[in-house]
């Protein structure tokens, strides 16, 4: 059994409007899953540094981000980023280039969990639904033939306000969606923006949203979770 995550931790700015990544710590803590795929981990202008610096979280959690080794200070690629356990074990990983209006990516990790192995997608798409559509088009290309080799996870804020249209539509199409609840606005939640899928070598088993008190003050998002197993 493993538990996944996924968190648009607006990069590290809180409902308050004060960044403190140390907020986005504490509720990475809370939430205690195995593997956390973030969005907007980076800042947005200039050398894009992390939100999260990388020696804060490896003192206060038992997390660190896959090292993508694309841009110097940042955590992840176009604000996507990988969090795992430190036992964990990290085979390979890749970025992926989406169709944009806006720089946007994927990114992929390569993981073992106690001999069994999956592929991670971690993903932000676009505002706007013509490039969502592009986007996720893009993605599950490539996810089917990586599920050729192994099970697929994609995690991640796909930006689809729609309940089952849209790209959600095209991802039901090719992999389980799993049904975990509203996430945006953190304060006052109506929107199921962040959403979990696998593909058929995946099973959950449960599922949801993390709402706690520093859920709602560290990010306008609020963290989804769920249990699975793989094989």
């Amino acid at each position: 059994m493993l538990k996944v995550a996924s968190y648009n931790v607006h990069k590290a700015i809180g409902t308050d409007r004060r960044r403190n990544p140390g907020r986005i710590i504490d509720v990475l803590n809370e939430i205690n899953a195995d593997i956390i795929t973030l969005q907007e981990a980076d800042r947005r202008f200039g050398a894009r540094a992390a939100a999260i610096p990388q020696n804060l979280l490896e003192m206060h959690s038992d997390y660190r981000a896959i090292p993508l080794d694309v841009q110097t200070d940042s955590m992840g690629w176009h604000g996507n980023a990988i969090l795992v356990r430190k036992p964990t074990r990290v085979l390979a990983l890749d970025i992926m280039h989406i169709p944009c209006l806006e720089p946007r990516g994927a990114i992929i990790g390569h993981l073992e969990f106690e001999g069994k192995q999956l592929a991670v997608f971690g993903m932000h798409l676009d505002l706007s639904g013509l490039w969502r559509r592009r986007q996720a088009a893009a993605i599950i290309k490539h996810a089917q033939e990586k599920e050729q080799d192994m099970p697929v996870l994609l995690m991640g804020d796909l930006n689809e306000w729609s309940a089952a249209s849209g790209c959600l539509k095209d991802f039901s199409r090719a992999f389980q969606m799993v049904t975990c609840g509203r996430s945006f606005h953190s304060r006052r939640p109506i929107a199921t923006l962040d959403r979990i899928m696998h593909s058929d070598g995946i099973h959950s088993t449960e599922a949801g949203v993390h709402d706690s008190p520093a859920a709602r003050k560290a990010s306008d998002h609020l963290p989804v979770w769920a249990n699975i197993t793989v094989g």
